[in-house]
This record gives structure tokens, C-alpha cells and sequence, in this order.
């Protein structure tokens, strides 16, 4: 599995270009003014890992595949969204099929790119995309109640459902006080649990130390996760070879671009581990869920590999560099023989025993 990304935003603060420069496309139509992106653009990318790269060195592998992110580019959303202003109802509806949200704000001045609201504030441009995101699950969890005789809903669930719609009316968050809970709102479709990131979109200057937009961000919202991009930087690196992109990174001090700083971000987020195969055919990332049971990581490369799960034998990538390859590895004891109750670790090498 890899995950994906929505990019959501109000209009002309850098959505299309920060996706452009992620994807190293020019898929999404960057201009002045609202509503240039109305279908969203779909862009999906490698998320480049130097221990697979190594792995597929050390074991000649003929073929190297990582893992990936898809980055969606949603529409500009404005104020009243929740009741179809804008483009409000399909934006909601396209945030409703990604794992993560990535909340981009704008945090620089320009005379030359106007903003929706005529001013620079990115903290109120924040509240306005979680009221109209609250809103929006305020009205299905108050259509889902007005449907319960016709549903299957349990009357756990509806107690749920009552819970929530008396948080949202109350102005607060949705609090979930288990998986059960999570697992059952995520299933019914509702925004404002999914998880986040807010990504501050700032001038060069910015980049190391922020700025008053940003100072104003992390007050307001101190339990996010927050991070500075430069959607302009961003785009100049997406268009150079390794070599000139390297360069220009240590003449401007960049020691991450926003994509690396997006991936790390996002697999701690979502908690998500990698493991790896690796053989003379073909070395691979793979992604889990922290705390992943081997049959079922296992599963991630085939389906009947679980059902026909015998053992997993593992090594960690370390051990894998330090002495070159699984064999090695086995001979000086380095190598695991692990059983249906194994919880992978991020960097595990897996070799999975089936049953025929």
C-alpha cells in the first residue's frame, strides 16, 4: 500500500504549483484567479529510499521498485463549501477518498497573486476550511440519524452518531475515544477525523526561520503537525537533474526538499513502517501499518499469502549491508526465523515461506 495525499486549500494559495513540483508535472493549471482547478489532478510518486537502493545494489537485483504517495490537487474551496458555494460540494466529496489531508496555507505577501479574502491570514483561512469541512459532517451525521430505521445501524452506532453530532454543535472537535469509533466514522465518510498536516507556504527568506504568518499558525493550532514549503523553490528544484538540484540546495541552505519533508511527515502521521524484498529478481519497498503482523504484511504481496503463511524469515537491513546478502547473514546467525505472531519492523528484509 502506499497512501494518499489530498492538497487542500482556498484559492491562489499555491495548491496547483506545490503539486506540480511534487509530481514533477505540469498536469494542474496554475493561474490568478479562483477555481482553476475544478476536476482534481492525480499525480503519484516514488518515495525514494536509499536502503532500497542498497539492497538492490547488494543483491544484483534486475529490477527496483519503491513504494509510492499520490498527491491529489482539490479544488479551491470558500467560504459556505458545506452548502455547494464554490465548487464546495465536489471538493468535499474528492477530500472524502484520501487518507490524509494536507491543509496549505498561504504565509507571504505578493502584490501580483490576489487572495480570496483580500487579506493575508492564514490562520483565519485555516478555520474557515475546518468550519466548512465540520459542517459538512454535521449535515451527513444528521442525514445518517434521520435515516437509522432504514439503515442496519447498530444501537452502539447510533449512540456514536449522537455523540459526534453533539460535538460538532457544540463548536468542538470530534473526539474518538477508541479504533471501534474510528474505524466506523472513517467508514461513513466524515472529514474532520482524517488525519492532517498543515503546510505553511512561504517566501525563500522564510524557509529556515518562518515568519509572522507562520509565528500566527503555530500559535493557534500548537498540536498540528507543521511544516515550511516554498511552493516556488519547490517547482524551480522539480525541473533540475541530481546533480544541479543538489547544488542549488546548498547554495540556498535546503537540507530537505517539501517532498522528502511531506513523506516523513506523512508515514509518521499515519503510522507506517516499510519492509523490504530483495532478490537477483526484483528488490522492493513495501508499506505497512505500524504493528503489522507478518501474514498479514504477507498479504500486501499477494492475498493468499496470509491464508498459506508457514513463517517469515528476517533480517534487518543493517545486518543485510554489513554483511551482503541474506545468505551471509543466515550463516553467521543473523538471520530470524519468525512465526504468525511477528510484528514487522520498519527495515526488515522479509523472505515469506507459503504454503503451495
Amino acid at each position: 500500500m502506499g497512501f494518499k495525499c489530498g492538497i487542500v486549500g482556498l484559492p491562489n494559495v499555491g495548491k496547483s504549483t506545490l503539486f506540480n513540483a511534487l509530481t514533477a508535472s505540469k498536469n494542474a493549471e496554475a493561474a490568478n484567479f479562483p477555481f482553476c482547478t475544478i476536476d482534481p489532478n492525480i499525480g503519484i510518486v516514488d518515495v525514494v529510499d536509499e536502503r532500497l537502493d542498497k539492497l538492490s545494489e547488494l543483491s544484483k537485483s534486475k529490477k527496483k521498485i519503491y513504494t509510492n504517495i499520490t498527491f491529489v490537487d482539490i479544488a479551491g474551496l470558500v467560504q459556505g463549501a458545506s452548502k455547494g458555494e464554490g465548487l464546495g460540494n465536489k471538493f468535499l466529496s474528492h477530500i472524502r477518498e484520501v487518507d490524509a489531508i494536507i491543509h496549505l496555507v498561504r504565509c507571504f505577501d505578493s502584490e501580483k497573486i490576489t487572495h480570496v479574502n483580500s487579506k493575508i491570514n492564514p490562520s483565519e483561512d485555516l478555520e474557515i476550511i475546518k468550519t466548512e469541512i465540520s459542517l459538512s459532517d454535521l449535515d451527513l451525521i444528521q442525514k445518517k440519524l434521520e435515516k437509522v430505521k432504514k439503515k442496519s445501524f447498530t444501537e452502539n452506532e447510533i449512540n456514536i452518531l449522537k455523540d459526534k453530532l453533539n460535538q460538532l454543535s457544540d463548536g468542538g472537535e470530534i473526539k474518538l475515544n477508541n479504533s471501534e469509533e474510528e474505524k466506523f466514522l472513517s467508514n461513513i465518510g466524515l472529514l474532520s477525523i482524517k488525519p492532517k498536516i498543515i503546510v505553511c507556504n512561504v517566501d525563500e527568506e522564510s524557509l529556515s526561520k518562518g515568519n509572522i504568518y507562520t509565528q500566527q499558525v503555530k500559535e493557534k493550532y500548537p498540536k498540528d503537525k507543521i511544516i515550511f514549503i516554498c511552493a516556488d523553490i519547490e517547482d524551480q528544484l522539480s525541473g533540475l537533474d541530481k546533480s544541479e538540484k543538489e547544488t542549488f540546495m546548498q547554495d540556498i541552505g535546503l537540507v530537505k526538499t517539501g517532498l522528502n519533508k511531506l513523506i516523513k511527515e506523512g508515514y509518521d502521521l499515519l503510522n507506517l513502517d516499510t519492509f523490504f524484498t530483495s532478490g537477483p529478481e526484483e528488490s522492493r519497498a513495501w508499506t505497512v501499518k505500524k504493528n503489522t503482523i507478518a501474514p498479514k504484511a504477507a498479504s500486501v504481496i499477494h492475498t493468499d499469502f496470509e491464508k498459506n503463511f508457514i513463517r517469515a524469515e528476517a533480517v534487518t537491513c543493517e545486518d543485510f549491508f554489513k554483511y551482503g546478502s541474506a545468505e551471509k547473514c543466515k550463516e553467521l546467525g543473523k538471520l530470524r526465523i519468525e512465526g504468525k505472531d511477528y510484528i514487522v519492523k520498519d527495515g526488515d528484509v522479509l523472505y515469506f515461506r507459503v504454503n503451495p
